[in-house]
């Protein structure tokens, strides 16, 4: 769908944007956190990884309405809660061919149980659920610092080092010390991308579908086609925080779960261990689950506990969220 964009100089001539949908799809699978992938077009990886998406069309009544038919379409999946996530219309997003047509997505934020754990699939595979971290390795933490910043720090130095003047290394040693150094921030998720985008260290920057080198994923993680890291760094950061004052966490949940599991999850968002008896704690103040009759069997250890969400929390509180108590780590 096309429309024109009127300048505020009427003597201009006018040009053409193009509005497209497209959805991060998150479930969270024995204590991991995954997006669901598809193939993607492109001009650098000829068949790259990325998101649902497709074209807002007329057939669409609402934008919403539009996404969830394109992701049904794509991946056979029916989305339950989902939420505008962002609308991205940077002046360079320009569609190949001779016409310079502005590209502008409207992004959704969609959670949902994983039908099956479908596991690690070839890279060319359709639809495919991945661990998040493949594409963004320095957010998790949840085993200690991640090795990827012993790589990318001094990557930043020889960065702030390069500034032609005095002013501007300041500038970026500042940016870098906010969003990789002193306490880290689990939220600044897209900071972090676009600096390193910035800084040229992610491949995308040449060109917005660069290939990573082999030995490199580890460091600065797979790519995704066109902007699509940068629309899944948004939805992590935006997921974070929201689980603090929202009970979201809990549309990833089966009807019923161990506290255990309920704390994995958690875990496997924020990329964090967390703190058992405070997470605990924290939950049973905020009268966030109740007791079920069931408990788990057949693995080993103690039976544990089922327990669900208690949807009455939802008009007893204003923010029955889960507030992170991080165990003690290094940054």
């Amino acid at each position: 769908m096309t429309g024109a964009i009127m300048s505020a100089d009427p003597r201009a001539v006018s040009s053409t944007s193009s509005v497209g949908l497209v959805a991060v799809i998150v479930a969270a699978t024995d204590g991991e956190p995954r997006a669901l992938t598809v193939p993607v077009p492109s001009q650098a990886m000829g068949r790259g990884t990325g998101l649902p998406a497709g074209p807002l069309v007329p057939e669409h009544a609402t934008l919403e309405r539009g996404l969830r038919a394109w992701v049904e379409r794509q991946t056979q999946a029916r989305l339950g809660y989902v939420e505008q996530l962002y609308t991205f219309g940077d002046r360079d997003r320009k569609a190949a061919g001779p016409e310079a047509v502005h590209l502008l997505s409207v992004a959704y934020l969609a959670l949902v149980r994983e039908a099956r754990a479908t596991g690690e699939a070839a890279p060319d595979a359709d639809p495919t659920w991945r661990n998040w971290y493949r594409f963004l390795p320095w957010e998790d933490f949840r085993e200690g610092r991640p090795p990827a910043l012993a790589e990318i720090e001094p990557r930043l130095a020889a960065w702030i080092a390069q500034g032609p003047d005095a002013k501007l290394r300041r500038l970026r040693e500042d940016r870098v010390g906010l969003n990789f150094g002193g306490t880290w921030n689990e939220e600044r998720v897209l900071e972090r991308y676009e600096l390193l985008f910035e800084a040229g260290l992610i491949p995308e920057a040449k060109g917005q579908a660069g290939a990573a080198i082999p030995a490199d994923r580890g460091v600065t993680g797979q790519p995704m086609a066109l902007d699509h890291r940068r629309v899944l760094a948004t939805a992590i950061g935006r997921l974070r925080g929201k689980i603090k004052y929202r009970p979201v966490v809990f549309e990833l949940m089966p009807p019923a779960f161990t506290l255990l599991q309920l704390q994995k999850t958690v875990e496997a968002l924020s990329g964090t261990r967390l703190h058992k008896q405070n997470f605990r704690r924290l939950v049973a103040q905020q009268g966030l689950v109740e007791e079920t009759d069931g408990i788990t069997s057949g693995a080993a250890g103690r039976p544990a506990r089922l327990v669900r969400f208690r949807r009455e929390v939802l008009l007893e509180r204003p923010a029955p969220g889960v507030r992170l108590t991080p165990s003690r780590r290094s940054v």
